[in-house]
């Protein structure tokens, strides 16, 4: 059985009073989007809403054309074909090399935009599901450590990568992520004073809501996936990220077994870290300029590491103080337990009905 979800996981709930009239402040502009294989509503406030709103849809495309896997004429597609050679990259793909490798390093090596051969033997990017053998496996995983890439190298003027032989990247894991960075800096050029956009898992609060008071933001039930609106709780975000990873959201079943997406790259096997979601939080400020990049990144890797090591590495980064990379998270576990950080305390409601046992990390 495979299960591809659609809707929109990590739902931004618009609680709007009926019959008001509006300023042209609060004057609204909603669109969906069907974009990195994912189901996206972007809704934007102001004069300049509708505008704004065509214009993230515009932004997201492009970056789809540049770092899609499965598109042969991407740039990313070009550097996996590469067979070694130097590829010329535009800026958006440079900079997310460097990010990966930044995030690659920070994470012990939890976060790899290198596991690509080992997500496509699963059958995850094209489709075609299948349980590889171990011996397929840990020829895949030589490709997978070390290096994934070389670069940048100057030549002509222009940048270049390249991968080893055998070697191929997948950005599925912060291409949403730079996209809501992306997004940011589109809504402050068309002054939109509040905006709400849910690239599917990836929510970007921004702003207040017309009434002045924060988003809401539900965090999806991974026990309960297949209800919409079956939350493990919801958060109240302002100026904020919210980027969810977990193993419900894309999996498929054989030999009476589960295996989802979320790969490990040190076993080559869907992550077993006894975590159902994680959820990364961030303010606009944060992550050296790309926080919803940063959130990303960090909800694939937490997925992986399990509570104790997300716990510790939220810990390392909390006490570097102005040095790091300041977020929060909510843990959900295959115990029933939701852990949250003890800056999202008052920020986060348990939902009374999803059954989970709420925590709230020491200071």
């Amino acid at each position: 059985m495979r299960r591809l979800a659609v809707s929109i996981l990590l739902t931004a709930l618009l609680l709007s009073g009926c019959g008001a009239q509006m300023s042209p402040d609060e004057a609204q502009e909603s669109i969906q989007v069907l974009a990195m294989d994912t189901a996206m509503l972007i809704t934007t406030y102001g004069e300049r809403s509708p505008a704004a709103a065509y214009a993230c849809e515009d932004a997201i495309r492009d970056l789809e054309k540049q770092l899609s896997r499965t598109d042969p004429d991407s740039e990313v597609s070009r550097l996996n074909a590469s067979a070694g050679e130097p590829v010329e990259v535009g800026e958006d793909l440079g900079v997310l090399l460097e990010l990966a490798k930044y995030y690659h390093g920070s994470t012990g090596g939890a976060f790899n935009i290198a596991v690509a051969p080992v997500v496509s033997a699963w059958g995850f990017t094209e489709d075609s599901f299948q349980v590889p053998s171990q011996a397929e496996l840990d020829g895949l995983l030589e490709l997978v450590q070390g290096p994934s890439y070389i670069g940048p190298r100057s030549s002509g003027g222009t940048i270049c990568y390249s991968l080893g032989p055998g070697q191929a990247i997948d950005l599925g894991g912060i291409a949403k992520g730079y996209a809501a960075d992306k997004i940011v800096k589109v809504l402050q050029e068309h002054d939109v004073p509040r905006a709400n956009i849910n690239l599917g898992g990836n929510v970007l609060a921004y702003g207040d809501r017309p009434d002045g008071t924060p988003w809401r933001v539900g965090i999806q039930d991974p026990a309960r996936a297949d209800e919409q609106n079956a939350f493990a709780g919801v958060l109240a975000l302002t100026d904020s990220f919210a980027v969810t990873s977990g193993g419900y959201q894309r999996y498929f079943e054989e030999g009476g077994k589960r295996y989802h997406h979320i790969i490990d790259p040190s076993t080559g096997y869907p992550a077993d870290s006894g975590l159902t979601s994680v959820t990364v939080v961030a303010g606009l400020g944060g992550g050296d300029g790309f926080p919803g990049t940063m959130c990303d990144a960090y909800s694939t890797a937490l997925f992986i590491m399990g509570e104790e090591q997300a716990l510790a590495f939220w810990r390392d980064e909390t006490q570097r103080g102005e040095q790091g990379c300041p977020f929060e998270l909510v843990l959900v576990t295959e115990d029933g337990r939701v852990v949250v950080t003890p800056s999202l305390a008052d920020r986060f409601t348990l939902e009374e009905t999803s059954g989970y046992t709420l925590e709230v990390v020491p200071s």
